[in-house]
């Protein structure tokens, strides 16, 4: 696959600040040699791009597992000394900060200069958001500091404050970076208007929902600012990826594919290797194994479910549906159902990791599920070195956030906005069923059920679960039930015993059951304060309820 910007990947990044730099004109610079021409505000602004998280694991929610159980999923987790959670977001706002304000000396146009400033405010609210949901409440802090600031001693300001700030970095983003088409080709990789406009959509979808959920702000108001942020990108003339599958291929790479807003770039090959990661190896090996509870989401091919997005039977059911009880092969879930489902998870007998799939749970995958979406045999064949971008913000995620907020914030849906969200996807996957307002009348669904439902299938693997949870106010329905698995037919697990397995009364896998989940409604839905945080800042930064 041709790479477009390996710029992003092999530049040499330049130290910005705080040590000593005072061998001008050797392979070091200091701040006065620096910060003066476009080259020196990208190649700053470049420490985002390495600093970027690209492939994770996140196995909070109910949709997968890994080799061991989730202290966060499980509700086991205690409070930490220390956390990257915090750290590193800081971190990223410092490199922001940082830039804001050495950068204003550059001898370039305002125009040159806003657009890296633009970049740096949109790592800036990308590492707020990313706090906001964990937090709540975070120190607030827009400037560089010293090792004797007072900042260093602040409290926590209102997460509304925290948000406004967030909005007002995307925006300044927005109105100074490139659109996706002025981008140059040999840029690819770099944020555009669209990422910016698409992460306020993302962050005040997030607001929005969580206030209305949880009672707590001013819901419509996020709502209102999800809906236009969404129509804005939109308005930026992207287009859905044909293929579902091939979205998260090498063939979908570069900029001629306008779902990606936003990626994190790999490179080059595994014989020139820059950047890698290991994605398709943990799929391999059960790091990333998805649920029933997860398959249960997928709707038959006559567009009905057989489980509402809580997980339980639902009033109306597919006549495709076969009881769990009754299915008489590994496979037979997988029948008659929407193709992204087996676009997402291996069946029975197809080639996988090392051969032919065959269900087990000696490999890792405690669910005996086997995670398909991203994995590329390319990259699996050497460990560190899958070179598959990974998609961070794509127009797929926008729809669904048009979708949602509008329902949210008006109480219904139209059957055009439908089209242009929901029945859009569904079309791009194969799955012809279309979703109106008259089909959920005429089969007693839920038109929020049913939007939720499509962004879980749609979105799945991808990292949203377990924050959807927590905004719907829904976490503590969904992790402390059980995590199930495959059915268990001997005639399918060749050398399989099933005295190792627990198994309930319907031959279905129990992977976790409740006994070892938990849910604390008063406290898991923030994250706590790392106790560090709160020493360091003098007793400033409090912890959050009920964490102790």
């Amino acid at each position: 696959m041709n790479k477009i910007n390996k710029i992003l990947l092999g530049v040499s990044l330049l130290v910005l600040g705080g040590c000593d730099l005072d061998r001008f004109p050797e392979s070091q610079f200091t701040d006065a040699a620096f910060w003066n021409t476009e080259s020196d505000l990208m190649n700053a602004a470049n420490r985002h791009y390495q600093l970027l998280t690209g492939f994770q694991l996140d196995n909070r929610g109910d949709d997968n597992v890994n080799q061991t159980a989730n202290n966060i999923s499980n509700g086991s987790r205690n409070i930490p000394a220390t956390s990257g959670d915090w750290s590193n977001a800081y971190r990223d706002i410092f490199t922001a900060n940082n830039i804001l304000e050495k950068g204003v000396k550059a001898q370039v146009a305002e125009s040159v200069k806003n657009r890296y400033f633009g970049e740096a405010r949109f790592f800036r609210a990308m590492a707020y958001f990313g706090l906001v949901q964990k937090y709540g409440d975070v120190p607030l802090v827009l400037k560089t500091l010293d090792i004797d600031s007072p900042e260093l001693r602040s409290p926590r300001s209102p997460k509304e404050e925290v948000l406004q700030a967030i909005y007002d970095d995307l925006d300044f983003a927005a109105q100074w970076l490139p659109g996706h088409r002025q981008l140059p080709a040999a840029q690819y990789g770099r944020v555009t208007k669209s990422s910016a406009l698409a992460l306020k959509a993302r962050v005040a979808l997030y607001a929005g929902t969580r206030a209305k959920f949880h009672n707590d702000g001013d819901g419509q108001k996020h709502l209102r600012i999800a809906v236009d942020a969404a129509q804005a990108v939109i308005a930026q003339g992207h287009s859905l990826y044909p293929s579902y599958h091939g979205l998260f291929q090498h063939e979908a790479e570069g900029p001629n594919n306008t779902e990606n807003i936003f990626v994190k770039i790999y490179g080059v090959s595994v014989s020139n290797l820059i950047v890698g990661h290991s994605y398709s190896r943990d799929m391999e090996n059960g790091r990333n194994a998805p649920t029933r509870n997860l398959l249960r989401q997928y709707l038959y091919a006559d567009g009905l479910p057989a489980y509402t997005t809580e997980n339980q039977p639902s009033s109306t059911r597919s006549s495709f549906f076969v009881p769990e009880k009754d299915e008489s092969s590994y496979n037979t879930i997988f029948e008659n159902r929407d193709p992204r489902l087996g676009m997402t998870v291996f069946k029975a007998g197809e080639d996988a990791y090392k051969g032919p799939w065959v269900p087990t749970t000696t490999l890792g995958s405690r669910t005996a599920y086997a995670a398909k979406k991203g994995f590329n045999l390319t990259d699996w064949q050497t460990a560190g070195s899958g070179t598959v971008d990974k998609i961070l913000i794509r127009y797929g995620e926008v729809l669904l956030i048009l979708a949602e907020a509008k329902y949210e914030l008006e109480g219904q849906i139209s059957d055009a906005d439908l089209n242009l969200t929901i029945n859009a996807l569904r079309k791009r996957a194969g799955f012809n069923v279309m979703l109106t307002n008259e089909f959920v009348i005429n089969h007693n669904l839920n038109m929020r059920e049913e939007i939720r439902r499509e962004r879980t299938v749609e979105l799945a693997l991808e990292g949203f679960r377990y924050d959807d949870l927590i905004r719907w106010k829904t976490a503590e329905i969904h992790l402390p039930g059980q995590l199930l698995g495959a059915k268990f037919v001997a005639a399918d697990w060749p050398g399989a015993d099933p005295s190792t397995l627990r198994i309930n009364g319907e031959g279905i896998l129990v992977t976790e059951d409740t006994n070892v989940r938990t849910f604390k409604p008063g406290r898991d839905y923030y994250y706590p304060i790392p106790l560090q945080e709160i020493t360091l800042s003098g007793g400033k930064v409090t912890q959050n309820p009920n964490w102790q």
